[in-house]
């Protein structure tokens, strides 16, 4: 038997317009090959959350999970590994067949499920910061405002076109910004990277607050270029109002390669964790899911998850 020990695989059959599922039997096929029939089975979701539960499942029963999916199945399979006492929780890994694929990127898994295969055999196991908000968890992004409202809107386009990729994010993120600008109010209030008090407190007008673990979001845009994962910090990046559609435009645009940071417009922190309030609920997303409400707690859980990673940059 390989260091994954007993291996459950989590696969969404309905991902990517049925695809998941032939990539998912496959790559359960050639595991067994590697670590034996007995050692590996394959769970398939049948509903929105299934994979929540199907990880918290795993409690003394694998040893190591792969998610076959995209940000949303890693998403779930995140909180189900997080609500496992830390002693009996499974080492994660991820291979990606999604539109976004942030955290595989993060991980440096690659798409082709061959070499995802041999990366996970090589069983390099690091251990990865978890955000939670409200008590939900999170791996990569939590944002608010007009990035939030493009990431929940590609996921409408995606099933309506069966279209994927990043380009759904750039149609959405244009449309975003020309036609449904909306800037938000908040107060939030930023513990100190160095624990000392007081804290940082803020009071302004976003278009974007992004909360990032990991340096993409959306199709891999580098919101937050020097983001590590496994520094114990948040990086926060806030987009202020008033801007023009126009140069919301450019920063959008420059935000694809990181190139967005030094506009006067653009703000960053770090800290371990914070507290925001809107005056009127925006639209937030974490890990490219929907979360909702007005007043977020967001704390840092310093490299809680073992995460197995494949060309991963320290």
């Amino acid at each position: 038997m390989s260091d994954l020990g007993r291996v459950g695989i989590i696969a969404n059959p309905v991902a990517q317009s049925g695809a998941c599922a032939a990539v998912a039997e496959s790559f359960a096929d050639m595991l067994c090959q590697q670590v034996g029939q007995d050692a590996c089975r394959l769970l398939l979701t049948e509903h929105p959350g299934h994979a929540i539960d199907m990880a918290r499942a795993t409690h003394d029963v694998y040893d190591t999970l792969i998610a076959i999916g995209g940000d949303g199945l890693v998403h779930e399979a995140a909180n189900g590994l997080m609500r496992i006492p830390p002693e009996y929780r499974p080492d994660l890994a991820v291979v990606p067949v999604g539109s976004g694929n942030d955290y595989a990127l993060t991980l440096g898994m690659s798409k082709d499920p061959q070499r995802a295969l041999e990366q996970i055999l090589a069983h390099d196991a690091r251990r990865m910061d978890v955000g939670c908000v409200n008590d939900e968890y999170f791996v990569e992004t939590l944002s608010f405002g007009i990035d939030a409202a493009i990431a929940l809107d590609t996921v409408e386009r995606r099933k309506k076109s069966g279209r994927h990729g990043t380009i759904l994010y750039m149609e959405s993120g244009i449309d975003q910004i020309l036609n449904h600008r909306v800037a938000n109010a908040y107060h939030a209030e930023l513990s100190r990277a160095d624990g000392e008090a007081p804290s940082l407190a803020l009071a302004g007008e976003s278009y974007v607050f992004a909360v990032q673990i990991g340096k993409t979001y959306g199709g891999h845009f580098k919101i937050c270029p020097d983001a590590d994962p496994q520094d114990g910090l948040f990086d926060v990046c806030i987009a202020h109002a008033p801007l023009s559609a126009a140069r919301a435009l450019l920063v959008f645009l420059l935000a694809k390669g990181g190139h967005h940071t030094g506009f006067d417009c653009m703000e960053s922190h770090q800290c371990p964790s914070l507290v925001v309030e809107f005056d009127e609920a925006p639209a937030c997303q974490a890990d490219g899911e929907k979360v909702t409400g007005t007043h977020f707690e967001v704390t840092m859980l310093p490299r809680e998850l073992s995460v197995l990673v494949g060309d991963y940059e320290a």
